[in-house]
């Protein structure tokens, strides 16, 4: 099922249209099972061109200070994330051109914690 898929969102707006260039280069590079897809703003623009990655069950990061130029770094790391099961990939891991470009990380939904008071 396509919704069970991890999902690359690159943002289209980020600066000097590099947003839109690396989504383009990605699109050759996404045979990893993991969908591609283009978003209008990921609200990360002192540090874009960005992407953030999700899948359910999986932590979603944000990455940002991207070049069209790393799209090949971009997609071996879409399938590092895709066969981790929480999602994570250490700094090690990943591409020295990622290794400083998480911004964040938000929690898998729905959360399976009890509520905390």
């Amino acid at each position: 099922m396509a919704s069970e898929r991890p999902c690359l969102s690159v943002c289209l707006t980020c600066r000097d249209d590099d947003g839109a260039r690396l989504h383009e280069a990605l699109r050759p590079l996404m045979t990893n099972g993991v969908r591609l897809r283009s978003v209008v703003c990921l609200a990360n623009c002192e540090r874009g061109c960005s992407a953030a990655i999700q899948a359910p069950g999986k932590w979603t990061y944000l990455l940002g200070n991207l070049t069209p130029d790393l799209a090949q770094d971009v997609a071996r790391y879409s399938e590092l994330y895709a066969l981790s099961p929480t999602g994570f990939v250490s700094r090690a891991a990943r591409a020295p051109s990622l290794r400083e470009a998480i911004v964040g990380r938000v929690p898998a939904f729905p959360l399976d914690d009890p509520e905390t008071p």
